[in-house]
């Protein structure tokens, strides 16, 4: 007899340290957001960036992949991320993963392309506000000035000595997408709300 037993939601990374992001968010008096942004999908695509299939993937999501080093493409749904000469990231709504793959599978053809589900190995941290740049500039060795990393902009760097995917979102008010693998997630917001304490504001009297 089958098994009709509903199935356990899904535990985001961050699910224990919800309240804490948003407490932070509070008493910073708006000067920075923080939140988690759990269950993403993201897809690693490896492929040759000047074959047919790059163009042809391009069309099949709706987007063309970046060309140039380190910059970012969006729609509504979907951000490409250019990591490397022949990789991208693609980041998408949660349950997408699989859609995503099929597309790029059936658009690149016989044209060689590897294509890898890391949704489970990272979750994305949100971290936004008029002082998202200072905060993150405690613990990044990037310049993030925004001429230096302007919106539509990403970088494999660190953040408290945690290896992170940081992307500097191109909608108003967007501020910055923080990729972290799931095993360090608990530690780097740890350093993100001892950092932002710098912002918080005396509670009302």
């Amino acid at each position: 007899m089958a098994d009709t037993t509903p199935a356990a939601p899904p535990r985001s990374p961050l699910g224990h340290a919800r309240s804490r992001l948003a407490a932070a968010t509070r008493t910073s008096g708006g000067a920075v957001r923080l939140a988690e942004l759990p269950f993403l999908a993201q897809l690693d695509v490896r492929l040759d960036a000047k074959g047919p299939a790059a163009d042809a993937v391009g069309v099949a999501l709706g987007l063309p992949l970046p060309l140039e080093p380190d910059t970012v493409v969006r729609t509504r749904e979907l951000t490409a991320l250019r990591l490397g000469p022949d990789e991208w990231l693609l980041v998408g709504r949660p349950g997408a993963q699989g859609d995503l793959e099929s597309r790029v599978r059936a658009a690149a053809g016989d044209d060689h392309v590897s294509v890898t589900d890391v949704s489970a190995q990272r979750t994305t941290l949100l971290v936004a506000g008029p002082r998202a740049r200072d905060l993150l500039a405690h613990g990044c060795p990037l310049d993030l000035h925004p001429r230096a990393f302007g919106p539509g902009r990403c970088a494999q760097t660190t953040l408290g000595r945690t290896q992170i995917v940081l992307v500097a979102r191109d909608e108003p008010g967007g501020g910055f997408w923080v990729l972290v693998r799931s095993s360090f997630a608990g530690y780097l917001t740890d350093w993100l709300l001892d950092a932002a304490t710098e912002y918080s504001r005396p509670a009302d009297l």
